[in-house]
């Protein structure tokens, strides 16, 4: 089995859906089917449930995934300290962003990089699914994700930026027009909502609850910012954002609003607490002497 047909398995067995997987390996949907069946056939046994409505793992396809996860992890990772090494780079450190604002924290990027010219970043975007399981299996080193963190095996470090909320509205919404919502309006709407998380930090991003009492009803379920887009675009629910969505992710079809009544929503640097290491240290002590992002 070739490297990019391991990928191919790996990324079907988390997302589920050949289109989101062709997507995302930025291959066709059918390159995606032939090299399922081509694997299929070698082991002689399906590995996935097919229907017109859903994929899943079969018994041997779990087995396999598991299997295969380690060993794919340390392929791409060999290769890539390969290829590191012969430029000069003796470790990299790796960075899961919930935000997208990636371009607003360069100065600590390349602050870091300039101290540590043998060491380099590499910077990703979790998938919802499981959004602390990049950490915890080792995928990512550090976490970029707003607080509170309350888990035991984590350690939350400096804040990098707090920003304002908006609320992100279909074009052709009742509120599109306005200048501004309170967190009262938001609860006449449904919300997007996501699978897994824990409750107590979900509650910071989107309150289950106004502050009259009244409930924030948990919508449609989503897997990413392009799903929670569509979704919100399509009338189907409304969005709370971090305000620089305003600048990264402007769209026809979505009107961003300000909203008044909100604590400005802190992001930190949070990692595994027995992964800490000479690079996350070094990161989060540049965090450190920079100081935070100002708060917008």
């Amino acid at each position: 089995m070739e490297l990019r047909d391991i990928e191919i398995f790996l990324v079907l067995a988390e997302e589920l859906h050949f289109g989101r997987t062709a997507a995302r390996l930025h291959v066709s949907q059918a390159r995606v089917s032939q090299a399922i069946k081509a694997q299929e056939r070698r082991i002689g046994a399906p590995l996935f449930d097919r229907t017109s409505r859903r994929v899943r793992l079969t018994p041997l396809g779990h087995q396999l995934r598991d299997d295969l996860r380690p060993v794919y992890a340390g392929l791409r990772d060999s290769l890539e300290r390969a290829r590191l090494a012969a430029r000069g780079v003796t470790a990299v450190l790796h960075i899961g962003m919930l935000p997208i604002n990636v371009h607003d924290l360069r100065p600590y990027w390349d602050t870091f990089r300039s101290r540590h010219p043998a060491w380099d970043l590499r910077i990703s975007h979790p998938a919802f699914a499981d959004l602390f399981g990049d950490l915890r299996r080792g995928e990512i080193d550090v976490l970029v994700a707003w607080l509170p963190v309350e888990e035991p095996d984590f350690t939350v470090g400096p804040i990098l930026f707090a920003e304002s909320r908006v609320l992100a509205v279909a074009a052709g919404h009742e509120l599109a027009e306005r200048t501004s919502v309170s967190l009262e309006t938001v609860g006449d709407f449904q919300h997007v909502d996501i699978e897994t998380r824990p409750d107590y930090w979900f509650e910071s991003y989107v309150p289950s609850h106004t502050r009259k009492g009244r409930v924030i009803e948990r919508g449609p379920l989503v897997r990413n910012t392009a799903e929670i887009l569509t979704r919100t675009g399509m009338g189907e629910a409304v969005a709370l954002f971090p305000s620089h969505m305003t600048r990264y992710w402007a769209r026809q079809d979505i009107v961003y609003l300000p909203v008044r009544d909100v604590a400005p929503l802190p992001y930190a640097l949070v990692w595994r607490s027995d992964t800490e290491n000479d690079l996350i240290r070094a990161l989060a002590r540049t965090v450190r002497d920079l100081g935070s992002g100002l708060t917008r």
